[in-house]
């Protein structure tokens, strides 16, 4: 278990309140939530719109694409895709702009790179 409190005398040690304010930190949550939240709203809109059309477009979610296929099967099917898309665009965004700096930050705070 990490200590949070900051020794005497150790400039090293670093509590977790100096890092949330610090504004490495600060600009990577930014970051973060400029990624995350609008994939998460797009999602949830996307999600609800097919739940809605399920719902109440009986006639256009049951129109048969060929042979046993739907239009409701299709954006069914639509969801899983677009679940592995989007967990994709995000591991690759993560690990190309976002886990670097946070790697930094980490050494940092771990006192590997003062």
């Amino acid at each position: 278990m990490s200590d949070t409190r900051r020794a005497a005398g150790d400039p090293e040690l670093t509590t977790y309140r100096d890092v949330q304010l610090s504004p490495d930190f600060s600009e990577l949550r930014r970051r973060f939530r400029r990624f995350v939240f609008p994939m998460t709203g797009l999602f949830l809109v996307w999600y609800f719109v097919y739940v809605l059309l399920a719902d109440y477009a009986h006639g256009f979610m049951s129109h048969k694409v060929g042979g046993n296929i739907t239009v409701g099967l299709l954006f069914g099917f639509g969801q899983f895709v677009s679940t592995f898309a989007i967990t994709l665009l995000y591991v690759r965004w993560a690990d190309k702009s976002f886990d670097p700096d946070a790697k930094h930050l980490r050494d940092q705070i771990e006192g590997e790179h003062l």
